[in-house]
C-alpha cells in the first residue's frame, strides 16, 4: 500500500473485497472464518497480528486484528464475524467501538518490540 488511506476509504475497499468472500449463514468455524479473513488481507495486502473467538452483547464473535502498510503508514483493522453466520465487517480500529480494538495497536507494538530484541 503506497498512500495511507483514509479510514472510511480503507473501510470501503476492504468492503467491495468481501462480497464474494463471505461464508453460508450457518455456523462459522474458526478455520472457515480464516479462510475469510485471509482472503481479505490477501486482497489489501494486510498481515494478521491476531485472532480470537468472544462473546459480544451476548452472541458468538470470531474477531481478528490486522495491520496494513509499514512505519508511520501502518493502519490497523477489526474484522468480525459472529460465530452463527453472517457478513464479515471490517472497520479500522479508530473507528470501531468493539473492546478488542484497543489492543491491536498495543499487539503490534510488543511485536515490534520483540523482533528488535531477537
Amino acid at each position: 500500500m503506497d498512500a495511507l488511506l483514509d479510514d472510511k476509504a480503507l473501510e470501503d475497499t476492504l468492503a467491495e473485497s468481501l462480497a464474494d468472500l463471505g461464508p453460508d449463514t450457518k455456523t462459522v468455524s474458526e478455520d472457515e472464518f480464516v479462510e475469510v479473513v485471509g482472503g481479505a488481507l490477501e486482497a489489501v495486502g494486510g498481515t494478521l497480528l491476531f485472532k480470537m473467538c468472544v462473546q459480544n452483547e451476548g452472541a458468538g464473535q470470531h474477531v481478528a486484528a490486522a495491520s496494513i502498510g509499514d512505519g508511520g503508514n501502518r493502519q490497523f483493522l477489526l474484522l468480525t464475524l459472529p460465530t452463527g453466520g453472517g457478513h464479515l465487517k471490517v472497520e479500522t480500529v479508530s473507528r470501531s467501538s468493539n473492546p478488542v480494538a484497543g489492543i491491536a495497536a498495543a499487539y503490534a507494538g510488543l511485536m515490534d518490540a520483540f523482533k528488535a530484541a531477537a
